[in-house]
């Protein structure tokens, strides 16, 4: 938990064509003609488990929110909860917000979003700032940076560890990038939404890291759940395996999904075959925009393309198992 003085505690200032918003706990006020509000407007776009609770646990702390989702039960509820509304396109969200937040699936979502005839481009202030807190293409990322920076507006990567229980605590891990002016702005914000906010540098450094963390995560899962597979054909107990492999260096979290699927029958990983699908191919993209291959992320991204394929791609990426105990030579 994070600790000390409340966030908000720590005045920063936002500027618009309009006014100065200064981030504080104290009562509003004007000075000089501009009006001083306690806490940013933030708008919302995407209300899955996820962002959801992000907007909840925001609107507990008291933040003004303007959101946007598919699911209209969902907005029901947000609004229900007071102090929010429903914005009818990007572009209006963006004319009212001070932060604007994205927790969507695909870079192509983020950047029909931004680039559309309602986007958010279109509206966005001077002085606001977007924060993308999905997994995007590093490239992408550092094109809307640019884009929203010509218009005067920043921009932070921000992809997210950790559960949508602790989206609805406060509890994220949060893995932020871009100009450092910028994220000082906004960590006031993210450390209400995160236990651990990590700042790593220029724009695209979090999609970066998240990549990579996705990668290694998705390879290790994979290559577990192939081992379960080649022991069972083998006539090796998996429970056995497990035990072994867990008390040498081998083990990890990430082995323990995969043995209480493999070997207890429960599913609950949380992040589905399809998501860690579009992970890896944003790795591979990624790599090729370096310069380079990664091969050992070419065979997991193909087999989780297969297990996609087979029909199993909406299971828990520990559920490869059963692509895995269905394979011929």
């Amino acid at each position: 938990m994070n600790t000390g003085p409340p966030a908000w505690k720590q005045a920063h200032c936002w500027m618009s064509l309009h006014h100065t918003v200064r981030i504080s706990c104290d009562a509003p006020q004007t000075r000089n003609g501009a009006i001083i509000m306690t806490k940013p407007v933030i708008g919302f776009i995407g209300l899955g488990l996820m962002g959801g609770n992000m907007v909840e646990n925001l609107q507990t702390r008291g933040f003004e929110m303007v959101v946007m989702g598919r699911k209209r039960p969902v907005i029901d509820a947000v609004t229900a909860r007071g102090n929010a509304r429903e914005a009818a396109t990007p572009k209006e969200l963006a004319e009212t917000c001070d932060i604007i937040m994205l927790c969507v699936t695909t870079s192509e979502v983020v950047e029909s979003l931004v680039y559309g005839d309602d986007g958010i481009l279109a509206g966005v202030k001077p002085g606001a700032v977007l924060i993308d807190f999905g997994t995007s293409i590093p490239a992408s990322t550092r094109k809307i940076g640019a884009d929203l920076a010509a218009k005067g507006a920043g921009m932070i990567d921000a992809p997210l560890g950790r559960t949508p229980a602790h989206a609805k605590d406060g509890l994220l891990n949060i893995m932020a990038a871009g100009d450092k002016s910028t994220f000082d702005k906004v960590k006031p914000v993210l450390d209400e939404q995160g236990e651990n906010v990590f700042y790593l540098g220029a724009l695209g450094a979090g999609h970066v890291t998240k990549l990579i963390n996705n990668f290694m995560g998705m390879t290790t899962v994979t290559a577990m759940s192939q081992a379960f597979a080649i022991a069972d054909r083998a006539g090796v107990d998996r429970s056995q395996l497990f035990d072994i492999m867990s008390a040498g260096p081998s083990n990890s979290p990430f082995m323990a999904f995969c043995k209480k699927y493999a070997v207890d029958g429960i599913s609950d990983l949380g992040f589905s075959i399809n998501n860690a699908n579009k992970d890896l191919a944003y790795f591979l993209q990624m790599a090729e925009d370096m310069g380079t291959r990664a091969q050992i992320a070419e065979g997991t991204s193909s087999n989780l393309q297969a297990a996609v394929n087979a029909g199993i791609g909406g299971g828990n990426v520990p559920e490869i198992f059963d692509y895995f105990m269905t394979l011929e030579k």
